[in-house]
Parts: C-alpha cells; structure tokens; sequence
C-alpha cells in the first residue's frame, strides 16, 4: 500500500466534489479527488446534461408551432439521428478526458478507483491510502431505486443510465414512475417518436408539486400522445420475446420494447467504509448546516449522500458551504437556501419553475399563506410565445411575515424566471420591498406586477 497525504480528500467527483476540490486547490491546499466513475458524475453523463440535450428538440418545436409564420415554416417531424449526435457531443461520448485540464490547472490530484473511508482521515483508493490532514469530503450520490416488483430484476429494466444514452430508440416505451425522470424521459421519447404508455402509482403525476402544476403537465403528455395511467401499481414484469409486458394491480398489462424504471434514487452510502468512523452504511448521512458529520470535525458530506436536496445546483452550493467552513470562512444564515428553499425546475412542456413551499408543505409546516395565481402569459410579453400556452403562476404569502415564502411557475420557457423568485424567498424580501423591483415591459415578468396589483400593493 502507498500512502499520501493531502489537507483535502474528497470522494466523488461529480459537479459537486469538484466545486469544493477546485475552491480549495484555488486557496493553496493540497487536494485529492477519488472517482471510480467519470469525473463530471451522473448530471454531466447520464442525467442532467443528456436529459435536456433530448427535451429541447421537442420543447422549441412545439413552441415554433405556437406561433403564427413560424408554424407555417415547420414542417415534418424532428432529426432524431441528429438529437442523438447533438446529445452525443453534448457527453463528450461519454469520455470524461475533457474535465481533466480543468483539474490539472488547479493541482488537484485525481485517483480512479472507488474510494472508502478507513478511520478517521484515512481514505483507501485500491492500493492507495490517502491521509487528509485537514478534511475528507463525502461527494459521492445516489442509485436508481429497484422497487420489489416480481419479475423486474430479470426483465434488464433501463434507469435513467440508459434512458439517456440509449444509440437507438425503442418503438414502444413503458415507464414506471411519475415523477421528474419519468415525466421528462416520457415526454423526450415521445418527441422523438416512441410510443410511451406511463405508469404511476399515486392519483397523479409530480405528486409533491403543485397540483394545478401536475394537470398542466398530464393535459400536455396526453396530447402528445402518452398513454398516461395513475393510481395503479405495477404488480409483475416480464420478457415475451422481444417485448417487456407490465401487469397492474388491475389486472390491465402494458407492453414494449424497453422498459424504463424511475421511482426514486438510493444514496450510495453501504460502501464508503462509514463503519470504520462509526457510523451506519446505508442511508443518507446526516449533516449540520455546515454539511459536516456531528461530532466528527473533519468529516463533510455534500450533495445527494446528505439527503438534504437531491439537485445538482445543491451540491454545487453544499461545496461553497463545506469548502468555506474548512477555509475558516463559514457561509451565515445557511438555513435558508437549504431544503425547502432549494429552487427545482422540470423540463417538459409546459415547464415547471418552482422554490420554497407549495400549498400543501405550507400547511404542513402550520404557516398561515395566502396564494395568489396570476396566467404565466397573461400579459403583453406573454403574446409572443405562441397560442394556447399553458402556464399558471403561484406566488405564496406569509400573512405573518409578509414575505414570499414559495412560488410556483408554468409555461414556456419558464426556468430562468426562477432566479428572482429564489432571491424573493432565500432573501426574505419584504413584500413593501419587493415592491420597488420593477418588471420591465413587455415582458412575462409583469407577473410580478400582478401579484403586487393582487396584494394592493
């Protein structure tokens, strides 16, 4: 075994581990960064990146065939080989050997291999043990969840791996799970020209966004041509030659020629070597607002293992708070932008943009709102994004505080109106304030102005 010391080691080096491996090298430490995967992690690779590189074909086709003169313009279906060649380069062809510069200019030390803690500041990378003197960083993430449904393992169900990174697409798609991947792959395939049936358990699609947020969406899967199918459980899988057929719970079966599996993520937490520090593999491992270990000082987690907000954008801010707290910089009032404050946007159509709380986790933390809707597009900026676009906007009001504590916004092409929400709530923005801040016309922005019209303001 050879043995290295370093201040830093931090292990996994998807978007969050390399955010606090570079903020660290940036201010003279020492770092080593251990992956046994790629260096980018699952959002460059296998999730994020690829997802979005097949629903923008489809999300600014549908848009162009809003909007009179450019309607008349589009003719024919999408490229589909050409969506596959832009995805392709989009993940590098799933060659990380383009994030290595980014490393290398920074002295960050890279070793492949899984890595594992073994006692205090001690992380074991195959024949490799690497000291940290200062810290060690817990940066790996999650695996799709097998839910126990009879006959799935031996049916070679697609996760999100393959979804995205599929190099031919299936005729016939069938996708368990309504949530974020479910609905988005559901809508990227059928753009393309799969024919999906999606299957979900609860009463609706999204279950923990707004519900008028979930009707929007369910109308557009429909229309595209999704055969949607809620409250009912997939109850066994199995191979018929070259098709996979779903049975439910009542008794009705869907078949095709893949079947894709999306109902939630697992943190990869059994083999980290946390029993040699005390702590208990599996699960998520729980942190303090500096995302550090209680009562292990030199010990962080950041991103999906902490369990605290299961996005991208969230390790990347966990990164700044455990880099800073080991730099002697601790970032204040961490609280706020944690948890519920974590902005979220779903990439179909329409879009979904949300922050802070929605009705029913308001009730549930007992906070006395007042929700206001206003038409994403009601408003002069909205005419020129086409006809018949859905879109609702959802401000929430503490009556208390007298600040926006959650807001919710559909339609087109509504992920960055996202940013001003966020700042509204993380910043607790009095709504006297807020007042001041002036949407510029013609805009959808002026949904803004309307809630200050709503609130009398």
């Amino acid at each position: 075994m050879q043995q290295r010391s370093f201040d830093v080691v931090v292990v996994g080096a998807g978007p969050g581990g390399e955010v606090a491996a570079g903020r660290l090298a940036d201010a003279g430490l020492a770092v080593a960064i251990v992956e046994d995967r790629k260096v980018g992690g699952e959002c460059s690779f296998w999730a994020c990146i690829p997802s979005k590189a097949l629903l923008r074909p489809g999300e600014l086709l549908t848009e162009a065939r809003r909007v009179p003169g450019v309607a008349e313009a589009v003719t024919g279906p999408l490229d589909t080989a050409a969506v596959l060649r832009r995805r392709d380069e989009l993940i590098n062809g799933l060659d990380d050997s383009g994030q290595l510069p980014w490393l290398e200019e920074r002295g960050i030390a890279l070793f492949r291999g899984h890595g594992r803690l073994d006692g205090e500041r001690r992380v074991v990378v195959g024949d490799d043990v690497l000291e940290a003197r200062r810290a060690v960083i817990l940066a790996g993430g999650t695996s799709p969840a097998m839910p126990p449904i009879s006959g799935l393992a031996g049916a070679s169900p697609w996760t999100n791996r393959e979804a995205t990174t599929a190099r031919t697409l299936p005729g016939r798609l069938v996708v368990i799970g309504g949530g974020v991947v479910g609905v988005e792959m559901s809508q990227a395939y059928v753009s393309l020209g799969t024919q999906v049936t999606l299957i979900e358990g609860e009463r609706r699609l999204l279950p923990r966004e707004e519900e008028f947020a979930c009707e929007q969406v369910t109308e557009s899967l429909a229309e595209q041509g999704v055969d949607i199918r809620t409250a009912r459980n997939a109850t066994s899988v199995h191979r018929d030659g070259d098709a996979v057929v779903v049975t439910l719970g009542d008794g009705e079966t869907a078949a095709g020629d893949e079947l894709l599996v999306a109902t939630g993520r697992v943190a990869d937490t059994g083999e980290l070597g946390l029993e040699t520090v005390g702590l208990s593999p599996g699960g998520y491992i729980k942190v303090d607002e500096h995302t550090r270990v209680p009562g292990k000082d030199w010990l962080y987690v950041i991103g999906d293992l902490n369990g605290r907000a299961l996005f991208t954008h969230m390790a990347k801010y966990q990164a700044a708070l455990a880099s800073g707290h080991i730099l002697g910089r601790p970032m204040a009032a961490t609280h706020l932008a944690d948890g519920t404050g974590a902005p979220r946007v779903i990439f179909t159509d329409p879009q979904v943009a949300a922050v802070g709380h929605t009705t029913a986790t308001a009730a549930a933390a007992g906070l006395k709102v007042r929700v206001v809707d206003v038409p994403t597009s009601g408003n002069a900026g909205g005419s020129y994004y086409g006809r018949g676009a859905r879109g609702t906007s959802r401000f929430l009001i503490d009556e208390v505080r007298q600040v926006l504590v959650g807001a919710t916004v559909t339609g087109s092409e509504v992920a960055d109106f996202l940013q001003a929400a966020t700042i509204a709530v993380v910043g607790e923005v009095p709504l006297g304030r807020l007042r001041h801040a002036t949407p510029a016309f013609p805009t959808r922005s002026e949904i803004w102005l309307y809630l200050f019209n709503e609130l009398g303001l």
